[in-house]
């Protein structure tokens, strides 16, 4: 299964992603992918509230998603859209961090709201409380593709085994972890995180990543990977802003678990008693 993986320097303007966006579905095709994977926050990355409550659409109004399903459908391509900023669906709902995917006639084959969501003060002096403006999701998501099972997070999940616990159980063969990861924790943690996540799972993990210098200001780590069911690292994309390919054996995922069983020998934990 030959995927593309794209890597991008998204802003406050939806229609200049949209742009980046549909570029990249028409390229994943010419280049021979059956799927595109896209970055956390694809359609704006403005932590400027004040200015993206101006922006900020619900799902059936965004003007992205609607372009890129478009675009999707004009090729024939699968695409999932890492995630969108979108209003809840009731008037005074806080926002949503939302994972789409998108079938190749243009359809939503699957939703996925964030569950974790990122309340810190890091050294650097940078702060976030993402839950003072978005509501957690509550249910993990994957959905069937031609030739796999794909589930869904987004980001700070990556932290929470038991998201990918529950994707396992329900048969995942790729995971997806779109992001836009802070440069201090990218450096820390990505690289151990997305390679613990497939070791654990023996899965693939494809994880587009946002990158650079932000129009609002802020900076993403980049490092967009895909790591193999051993932990292996197929691709890293770097810094820079682009589209890679990656071919993924399917095949490999039954190898690595007759060598590691991990998936047969799991058994349910209980509360752990502290003696």
């Amino acid at each position: 299964m030959k995927i593309a993986i794209l890597q991008m320097t998204a802003g406050f303007d939806p229609a200049a992603n949209a742009a980046v966006l549909t570029d990249a579905v028409a390229q994943a095709k010419a280049g021979g992918a059956e799927m595109l994977f896209t970055p956390e926050m694809s359609n704006m990355l403005d932590r400027n509230r004040v200015r993206a409550e101006q922006t900020i659409r619900h799902e059936a109004e965004d003007p992205v998603l609607a372009a890129v399903r478009k675009a999707a459908a004009d090729v024939g391509l699968w695409v999932h859209l890492g995630s969108l900023a979108v209003r809840g669906e009731g008037r005074a709902d806080k926002w949503r961090n939302r994972a789409i995917v998108i079938a190749p006639d243009g359809s939503i084959a699957a939703r996925y709201d964030k569950i974790h969501l990122f309340d810190v003060d890091l050294a650097s002096g940078e702060s976030w409380r993402e839950s003072s403006v978005y509501q957690g999701g509550e249910q993990a998501v994957a959905v069937r593709l031609p030739h796999a099972v794909l589930g869904l997070s987004i980001c700070y999940d990556i932290r929470f085994p038991a998201v990918y616990a529950a994707l396992s159980r329900a048969g995942a063969d790729i995971v997806a972890v779109p992001a836009a990861f802070t440069v201090p924790t990218g450096e820390a943690h990505w690289h151990v995180l997305l390679r613990a996540r497939a070791i654990e799972s023996a899965c693939f993990v494809v994880a587009a990543a946002q990158t650079g210098t932000h129009a609002d200001g802020r900076s993403t780590y980049g490092h967009s990977l895909v790591v193999d069911p051993w932990g292996d690292v197929l691709l890293d994309m770097g810094d820079a802003p682009g589209l890679g390919f990656v071919d993924l054996p399917i095949e490999r995922i039954a190898e690595v678990r007759s060598r590691v069983p991990v998936i047969a020998n799991r058994r349910p934990v209980g509360e752990a008693i502290v003696a």
